[in-house]
Formats: structure tokens, C-alpha cells, sequence
């Protein structure tokens, strides 16, 4: 039975989160379709824009994603500090670029003046529509539901066209996000869709790649900050170029379908994650094989299911990854 997401999301433990979506007929987001004759390539350029557009409206910021053959990965970061901080109004803007919002909240943004028996309704909305920019459920309604419309009137149908629920997982840790960001960007190599990061389309990793190649970061992508220290901006504690070596080594590894071990600097990455490389590749390789549920290691995941409430430490098997070896 599907767990419902409040048990599944605490942000007092993290701010990060795995979700996966997955198409539910025999519809594509790439590719030729064998019985139809058409190509569905395009699709996949609309989810992308779509994520992208939402990662400039939703405090929440994209670390990664990949856009499949026939589901969505993407690994976000919750920022409810972000949320709170904004004003009445820049939180009607923010709503307003996804949604209609009410004819009370467009007479707001229009600086238009609000009567005194409308003010109440007001304030309501604008508190609903502030804790929604800050949920990951409205974030994925609010890619998923253009997509399938989209797709149901180029294909003259109605109906689901997205599973109805997404899979989501906490990421505890650090090593948890790291880890799950390079299986995220890695997923079109294990599929022989791509020889290498670079020639991934529709990824984060080649946006990264492509931004790098310019000497900057993706505006749309959580950026990565280097180490961890006093004062530092909001970003990944770990700096970009030991990120892409790390990927790219640990792809051939991947794509050659061999052993093979990373070179010293990527070990030294790893050592600091306290994982060893051959869970390292491991968990890139099979890592929704692997993990089901949240991600972290055992100490982590022990105060996870305290705040959640939860009497079993289910998945509790797992976290020997998250060890060096």
C-alpha cells in the first residue's frame, strides 16, 4: 500500500529528495514508437523546460534530473527559509507564473485596491500559496500536469498519461545526495542511450558540462559551492570539477560493464563521503534496485523514523553503503 508523503518527507532532517516519475500507458518521451510510426523525441525538451521554468518560481532548487525514455528522475532541495522570506506580493507573482490564482489575488498583483471584507480571503491564499512553493507535491503536479495535457492532445486522447503517484525518497546524508545525483545523471549511460555525460540530452549533468565549458554554473541548477565552511552560500558541498571528474570516471566504469577503479582524486572524494569505490559504484549503478525507501546512513535514518514517528527502522539494511569498506 502507498505510503502517504507526510510520512515520507521531514524536513527536519533533510531538505533533499529523490522523486521519480513514470508514465502510465504505452506512451513515450523519446523515440520512435514501433506500433504508431512516430517520433516522441520533443517530449522530452518539454519536461526539461517545464522543470527549469519551475526552478525560478518554487523555493525549491533542482540538483538533478534526467528525462527518460519513459519516466522523469530528479533530485530536489526544499528551501522553506526562502518561502518565508518572500513578501505578500512576490509570493502572488511566484503563483501566478504557474497557476490563475483568484480573482482577489489578481486584483492584488494589479496593485488594484482590496476591499476590507476581502482581506481575510487574501491573507488565506497568500499563506496556502507560500506553503505550497515550498512542497515537493505541488512542485510535481506542477511539472507533470502541463505534460500530460500536452501529450493527450497531440496523441487525441484523454486519460492518465503520468502513474498517479510520484516516488519520492529522503536523501539523509551528504553521500546520499552525491550518490544519488551521479545515478540520476548517469541513468541515459546504463541505458545505452549515451556513450558519456556530455552526450546525455535532457540532463542536468550536460547542462553542468556545457556551463562549465564557459567557466560558469547553470542559473537553474543548485549550484556546487566546494567545501563546507563559515557563511557560505546555499549550494552542494562540493566543488564542481571534482563532481564531473567523479561522474565521468565513474560512467566508463559503468558503460564499459567492467571492474575498474577510480583514479586517486575521485578515492580522496569518496574518502570524505566515508564510502569505499566499490559501494560507490554499486550504488550508481543499482541504486533503485538498492534503496526503496530513504537513504542515509543508520544514524541518520534512526533519527529520520523518530521524527516521523515510525516504530521500525524499515530499509535499515542499506545503510551499510554508506560505510567505507
Amino acid at each position: 500500500m502507498p505510503r502517504p508523503r507526510r510520512s515520507q518527507v521531514s524536513l527536519e532532517d533533510t531538505p533533499m529528495y529523490h522523486c521519480c516519475s513514470r508514465v502510465s500507458r504505452r506512451a513515450l518521451l523519446l523515440g520512435d514508437d514501433k506500433f504508431t510510426g512516430r517520433n516522441y523525441d520533443h517530449r522530452r525538451g518539454w519536461v526539461e523546460s517545464q522543470l527549469l521554468k519551475l526552478a525560478g518560481v518554487f523555493a525549491i532548487d533542482v540538483a538533478a534530473y534526467a528525462v527518460m525514455s519513459n519516466h522523469l528522475h530528479v533530485v530536489l532541495s526544499v528551501d522553506i527559509y526562502e518561502s518565508n522570506s518572500w513578501a505578500e506580493r512576490e509570493v502572488v507573482e511566484h503563483w501566478h507564473q504557474i497557476f490563475m490564482g483568484t480573482e482577489i489575488t489578481q486584483k492584488f498583483a494589479k496593485g488594484e485596491v482590496i476591499e476590507s471584507h476581502e482581506i481575510e480571503r487574501l491573507k488565506h491564499s497568500i499563506a496556502q500559496y507560500r506553503s505550497r512553493l515550498s512542497d515537493i507535491s505541488w512542485f510535481m503536479r506542477a511539472l507533470n500536469e502541463p505534460i500530460a495535457r500536452m501529450a493527450n492532445k497531440e496523441d487525441n486522447c484523454t486519460g492518465r498519461f503520468w502513474e498517479g503517484r510520484f516516488k519520492s525518497q529522503a536523501l539523509l546524508d551528504e553521500a546520499a545526495v552525491l550518490a544519488c545525483m551521479a545515478y540520476v545523471d548517469l541513468n541515459p549511460i546504463r541505458a545505452k542511450m549515451a556513450n558519456t555525460p556530455e552526450q546525455s540530452d535532457h540532463t542536468s549533468i550536460q547542462l553542468r558540462i556545457k556551463s562549465a565549458l564557459n567557466g560558469k554554473q547553470p542559473i537553474k541548477l543548485m549550484p556546487f559551492i566546494g567545501n563546507e565552511r563559515l557563511n557560505q552560500a546555499k549550494g552542494i558541498n562540493l566543488a564542481l570539477k571534482e563532481y564531473l571528474e567523479l561522474v565521468d570516471e565513474t560512467g566508463r566504469i559503468i558503460r564499459d560493464d567492467k571492474r575498474g577503479a577510480v583514479s586517486s582524486d575521485a578515492e580522496k572524494v569518496l574518502a570524505r563521503l566515508n564510502i569505499s569505490s566499490e559501494n560507490w559504484i554499486k550504488i550508481t549503478s543499482d541504486f533503485g534496485k538498492i534503496f526503496h525507501g530513504p537513504v542515509g546512513t543508520l544514524q541518520e535514518l534512526t533519527c529520520y523514523c523518530e521524527h516521523l514517528e515510525k516504530r521500525r527502522r524499515h530499509f535499515s539494511s542499506c545503510c551499510q553503503y554508506f560505510q567505507a569498506s
